[in-house]
């Protein structure tokens, strides 16, 4: 079998960042999958899953009712490896242009007090599985050391 794409990035290059991990048709749409990429991958310790799971919660509510953005928001999920999520989107996007939209996304994260949405046995099938004060913390950490201060090398993958 071929490696799919997604598994011939140089994972011990990779920084975190915003990529395009690759673009598909859907009809006559391109649907631009981006690689929200807040741990380096075999650098660093991983996301925790009750984090992760916390983090997805957040991005997925918050992106999904942001006014300018919601229409074209597909879905928002962990990577297997937890070091980032996947985000899907509808249009011919490039990192640059969601920039600001996911500075504003991990600053609600950050800033995020009460209860997390659809974590209730009715809502969520690991509902008991969440854990707000290091989804905090790890938000504010990709914010303040990444999204902040985001450069080139932070948005086009090693080796491309």
């Amino acid at each position: 079998m071929n490696k799919i794409p997604s598994f011939t990035i140089d994972h011990l290059r990779l920084l975190r960042g915003i990529y395009v991990s690759r673009k598909d048709y859907v009809g006559d749409e391109i649907v631009t999958t981006f690689d929200i990429r807040m741990k380096e991958p075999n650098q660093e310790p991983v996301l925790g899953q009750p984090e992760l799971h916390t983090i997805e919660h957040l991005a997925a509510t918050y992106l999904r009712n942001q006014p300018e953005w919601a229409d074209k928001i597909i879905y928002w999920g962990p990577m297997g490896c937890c070091t980032g999520n996947y985000l899907l989107m509808k249009g011919d996007l490039q990192p640059q242009d969601i920039v600001e939209l996911m500075r504003e996304t991990f600053r609600f994260i950050r800033d995020f007090e009460g209860e997390i949405p659809g974590a209730a046995p009715k809502d969520c099938g690991n509902y008991l599985s969440h854990n707000l004060p290091m989804a905090r913390y790890e938000a504010n950490r990709y914010l303040t050391e990444v999204l902040d201060v985001i450069e080139e090398k932070n948005m086009i993958y090693p080796g491309l």
